[in-house]
């Protein structure tokens, strides 16, 4: 009897320990990202009275005589599905949907997690919510290039510092759109402005004059099937100095040549124009006349982009599926901030729980495989969603009830027990 009492209190500390789990985990049903766990039983160790004996010539064989002394708690195991995504329209937010954990630190060491709610602190460093550990990943340099080949350490933040980052974008290229009369006479011309910026963001309106066609072109570097040409030449007002042009002794470009569809030929040649700032170094840029066409209707031809900018600063940011880190500036640039590392598990089950949703590694997770977010098995990142726990309400009061009845019969078999020892117990009177 005293094996039965013994194993009805085994099962009976089991089963206060696979209550424990259950009530965590409906404890955290809403916790973010909460990855729930279940509770494995193992039978203790049977004791044997007489062991297995084979058959013989003139008897059978006889299976061992055993009799279990109760039940352990073999592990706890954690369900690593995929929890739902719930929409936050916060761009700090961030779902990892797929395999791969987030990688936070404090500069001395890092930890893991599925938890991707971040904020900015005001050092403008990505900080988790729960622990005030900082989001680890990759920055970009001052031109917004990433070197995702460097190691991540401990102290590897991703820092977007709102309102402190200034950015300007000097121009390379300016493309035009239009058209050229191609009923114009030789002394017939067509003047537009347009703005670049300097390398410093300043602005420099130039003036555009399109003038002197030609029918027929002859010469070299007339390309062939040519029907008319026309010459262009760009001026910095207040002082009309000439900076660019395709005629005279130095020209910086070639002239416009079409054909009979009034299609530009020469839509390859480098029409450059170098404008000397006072108050920064000179620089060039190109003009681009591909989308400009020679038909018979009135000449129109405008400025239809460029791509330098004025100073702005840094005033929001967008995260990509990818882990890229867009600054976004209030001249209307996008720059790459940086990008966020991801770390995958050959056993991510072996990771050991360390509090306010975050994981370290064991020996039986194995080491962290860190990289990008969609490469190398790992998922990918949606920014302004949050990952929900994954656990099932349903499942877990079904276990409840059966923990429960698990739990009284078990009770009932040491108080059973007990009634018959104390019956033994009687048995002198």
């Amino acid at each position: 009897m005293l094996q039965a009492l013994l194993a009805g209190v085994a099962s009976i500390k089991a089963q206060q320990t696979r209550i424990n789990v259950i009530g965590n985990n409906l404890a955290n049903v809403i916790t973010v990202a909460l990855k729930g766990s279940r509770v494995t039983f193992k039978d203790m160790i049977a004791q044997t009275m007489r062991g297995a004996s084979g058959p013989t010539g003139t008897r059978g064989g006889q299976n061992a005589l055993q009799f279990g002394l109760g039940v352990l708690v073999a592990g706890t195991d954690v369900n690593n599905e995929q929890g739902s995504l719930n929409a936050t329209n916060r761009p700090t937010d961030i779902a990892v949907q797929g395999n791969g954990y987030l990688i936070v630190g404090n500069g001395s060491r890092m930890l893991y997690t599925r938890d991707g709610a971040f904020d900015l602190d005001a050092n403008g460093d990505l900080v988790h919510r729960s622990t005030g550990e900082k989001l680890l990943g990759w920055s970009a340099d001052a031109d917004g290039v990433i070197d995702t080949s460097a190691p991540v350490t401990a102290a590897s933040s991703i820092r977007i510092p709102i309102g402190q980052l200034s950015a300007v974008q000097v121009t390379t290229k300016v493309e035009f759109a239009g058209n050229l009369n191609a009923n114009a006479l030789p002394a017939d011309e067509w003047q537009t402005q347009f703005a670049v910026y300097d390398t410093l963001g300043g602005k420099h309106d130039l003036q555009m004059r399109l003038f002197n066609r030609v029918a027929n072109p002859t010469g070299a570097g007339v390309p062939a099937g040519a029907i008319s040409a026309w010459s262009w030449e760009v001026t910095e007002p207040p002082s009309a100095t000439v900076i660019g042009t395709s005629d005279g002794a130095t020209p910086t470009g070639e002239p416009l040549y079409f054909d009979a569809n009034g299609r530009l030929l020469n839509t390859s040649a480098v029409q450059g124009v170098t404008v000397a700032a006072s108050n920064a170094p000179a620089f060039t840029f190109n003009l681009n006349f591909s989308d400009v066409n020679q038909l018979a209707s009135e000449t129109q031809v405008q400025a239809s982009s460029q791509n330098g900018y004025p100073p702005g600063s840094l005033q929001g940011l967008a995260i990509g599926a990818d882990g890229e880190i867009l600054g976004l500036f209030t001249n209307g640039i996008t720059r790459s901030l940086g990008r966020i590392a991801m770390a995958v598990f050959s056993n991510p089950a072996g990771l050991q729980i360390s509090g306010s949703n975050t994981w370290r590694m064991t020996d039986n997770s194995g080491i962290p495989v860190i990289g990008t977010a969609a490469t190398g098995g790992r998922g990918t990142l949606n920014a302004g969603f949050l990952e929900q726990s994954n656990i099932d309400i349903g499942s877990e009061f079904t276990d409840l009830i059966v923990t429960q009845r698990g739990f009284q019969a078990n009770t009932r078999v040491v108080t059973t027990v007990e009634e018959m020892m104390q019956e033994l117990r009687n048995m002198r009177r």
